[in-house]
């Protein structure tokens, strides 16, 4: 009993902090998106994307998130999701990633706003309303407070769910997701970490 308390609470801090990665303040901070170099007490190395060197200063009681594959066809009517997409030729947006949400987080951070994962992206946290297969693939209905948005998920979109992580998880090679202030040219300071688990990359 006390082992299932214990994680529990793991996963319900883990939807915590990765709301907080997905908020709506988080759209204006910045993001670090990457691979661990090494961490060294409370300084995480980190290789972004882009190939460049970012330090990133962990505030004290820094916490970690943790993130697993999942698949399409784990979603269904009534599942909370976010996802990241841009526009296409169809009219209808198409996803560069999906992450699942625990039914604990539904409705946070729902809406769509602006994201940075690609040019003309954006982010929508809502409610799938319903989902139609064609040859192309899924195409979602989501819907949030003041709106309703379509969107496709081509085949080979990533998509995840969230676990609980220790930060014994950030480790080198594993790829993470963070979102802090930027205090100079190569440093961040932040306060959560969201890490891929078993070689997953945050598509995030």
């Amino acid at each position: 009993m006390h082992s299932k308390h214990l994680i529990t609470g793991a996963l319900t801090l883990t939807v915590a902090m990765f709301a907080a990665l997905q908020s709506v303040d988080a759209a204006e901070r910045v993001k670090v998106r990457g691979t661990v170099e090494s961490l060294d007490g409370d300084t995480l190395k980190v290789k972004s994307r882009d190939g460049s060197d970012v330090t990133v200063a962990l505030k004290s009681g820094w916490n970690v998130s943790g993130v697993v594959q999942a698949a399409v066809g784990d979603i269904k009517p009534g599942d909370f999701v976010g996802i990241a997409s841009q526009p296409t030729d169809s009219g209808i947006n198409g996803a560069i990633e999906v992450v699942i949400f625990p039914a604990a987080m539904k409705g946070t951070g729902e809406g769509d706003r602006p994201w940075d994962s690609a040019p003309n992206s954006s982010m929508t946290n809502a409610t799938v309303a319903d989902a139609v297969t064609s040859v192309n693939g899924p195409t979602l209905t989501l819907t949030y407070k003041g709106g309703q948005r379509k969107i496709s998920i081509p085949k080979g979109t990533p998509v995840v769910t969230l676990a609980a992580a220790t930060k014994a998880d950030v480790k080198p090679g594993a790829g993470v997701f963070i979102t802090g202030e930027q205090t100079d040219a190569t440093t961040v300071s932040a306060e959560r970490v969201a890490v891929g688990l078993n070689g997953t990359v945050p598509p995030m």
